[in-house]
């Protein structure tokens, strides 16, 4: 069966741009995953990398083989008929939570890089959302080719500045002291299982809508391998900054030091990422609430919009490190049954 290179890449950069969101982009979620830890943070990235690349690929083809239009049919097949719906609706809240986390991140972008309110970033925030959401899924697949080639770019780049800083080795193999040391160890299934699970609203779809499972296969692969370099190139950046867990977004302050000429093409960048990830989010809601209750789209998106509106004003910082850990580990059970359950692909 040939592999449709140019679609894969596609399904790749659109993995890429629904993990890659507020948290990852910022540097706020790899800081509150792995960064803390030091080298035991660094092995925990490459477990996460791997689970990324695998199970990645396992969702988006079972997706493909069972032609499953959203992640409800998914988590169905997973869980079966009535767990399955408990998950949904589990499901529900924790993509208007992430969103909410999205929003309160573009916000954050806006106060603490650009020197404007953070109502601002979110109300335009919505505004574009809601613009490319009129185009629907090939406006996500055009956002995010042109998005995440640049990201991890940017990534690499921000890696080969900070390998020439003095101390890197040190700070590399460094063991910082935590009280909840626990969570380095749980940190990579925590966070994987937070990433696959909410991703699959949106690469639930867009899997069943390419259908080859060769295509899918590469997709989901190729996507893992850049999440995995994205978040290697990010942590070993993120870990040369002093005192990173004091910033809200660590990667902009680390690009301002480093490489004050790209500064403003990087914030620019990370809200892409950020943007994305909304897109995503929001797209996948609305697929799911479709099924439910048949409303004009834009209706469904609006409403979605203002309740995401009022979680965002808290603080993204800590809404970020309450919500996300609590969302992993819910979502762990979810990549248990995920490694389980067979591939049939129909031949």
């Amino acid at each position: 069966m040939k592999t449709n290179w140019g679609a894969a890449f596609q399904i790749a950069a659109v993995y890429v741009g629904t993990v890659v969101g507020a948290g990852f982009a910022t540097g706020r979620e790899i800081v509150e995953f792995f960064s803390r830890f030091g080298i035991v943070g660094l092995i925990g990235v490459f477990m996460a990398g791997y689970i990324l690349t695998y199970l990645g690929a396992k969702l988006m083809r079972i997706a493909a083989a069972i032609g499953a239009q959203s992640y409800e049919e998914m988590n169905v097949h997973l869980f079966g008929k009535f767990f399955g719906r408990i998950i949904n609706i589990m499901m529900l809240f924790m993509l208007l939570g992430v969103c909410a986390v999205m929003l309160s991140g573009a916000g954050a972008v806006f106060e603490e890089q650009l020197g404007l309110t953070k109502s601002l970033g979110i109300f335009v925030t919505i505004a574009l959302s809601l613009a490319v959401m009129v185009v629907g899924l090939k406006g996500v697949f055009a956002v995010n080719t042109f998005v995440v080639p640049m990201m991890i770019l940017f990534s690499l780049i921000l890696f080969f500045l900070s390998v020439k800083l003095p101390g890197f080795i040190e700070q590399v193999v460094f063991i910082p002291y935590a009280e909840d040391g626990w969570k380095a160890v749980i940190g990579p299934f925590s966070y994987t299982a937070l990433n696959l699970s909410l991703a699959q609203a949106v690469l639930v779809p867009v899997a069943a809508e390419m259908k080859d499972d060769n295509t899918v296969k590469w997709g989901g692969i190729l996507g893992g391998i850049a999440l995995t370099l994205i978040l290697l190139s990010s942590h070993l950046t993120l870990i040369m900054l002093p005192g990173f867990e004091t910033f809200e977004i660590p990667m902009a302050v680390v690009m301002k030091q480093l490489a004050a000429g790209l500064y403003w093409i990087f914030v620019l960048i990370v809200y892409g990422e950020i943007f994305t990830s909304v897109i995503g989010n929001i797209f996948g809601l609305e697929r799911q609430i479709q099924k439910y209750v048949k409303l004009p789209s834009m209706l469904v998106v609006s409403f979605l919009f203002l309740i995401c509106y009022f979680i965002s004003l808290i603080d993204y910082g800590t809404l970020l490190s309450i919500l996300y850990p609590v969302f992993g580990y819910i979502s762990l059970i979810f990549i248990v049954l995920l490694w389980m359950k067979p591939i049939n692909v129909n031949k």
